[in-house]
């Protein structure tokens, strides 16, 4: 969307030209005209911020894992790309807010590894956030879909 704003602040136009360009406005003082694109730059990892915690605990849902097990598995599905300097302090940050619990096991041949399990309130958070997720996407699709248009 391209916005031409009058510096007397008398008016502002949206130009509907494809190109981009502003209408030429009649008005006594210059005008600017201002390009407003939505910044796409960092879009993948502002989705992420806001979804890892619960695929995390979606992915403890069928059972324990540890937490390299965990950062596999979320590395394999493309766009959730982590680090473990991402995943352990959230881990950390679960378990301390009572989401997940954890155990020591020993692994053959290796240093033990502490394995994480959902709790009653981590069940309830996951089963919450799915039920959210899916009316959200279902909006957002709806949207990209059909422009919005009543069914």
């Amino acid at each position: 969307m391209v916005r031409t704003i009058c510096r007397s602040r008398r008016h502002q136009a949206r130009s509907a030209e494809p190109s981009g360009e502003a209408s030429p406005l009649q008005c006594k003082d210059p005008c600017v005209t201002v390009s407003a694109r939505v910044p796409i730059d960092g879009l993948a990892t502002q989705l992420r911020k806001g979804v890892i915690e619960y695929c995390v605990l979606a992915l403890l849902k069928d059972g324990p894992r540890y937490g390299g097990e965990v950062i596999q598995l979320l590395r394999g599905k493309g766009q959730l790309l982590v680090s473990e300097g991402t995943i352990y302090p959230l881990l950390s940050r679960m378990r301390s807010e009572g989401l997940v619990e954890t155990e020591w096991r020993d692994t053959p041949g290796g240093a033990p590894r502490r394995y994480y399990r959902l709790s009653r309130p981590g069940q309830k958070a996951v089963a919450q956030f799915r039920e959210e997720w899916f009316r959200f996407r279902e909006s957002v699709d709806d949207i990209f879909r059909d422009g919005g248009k009543a069914r």
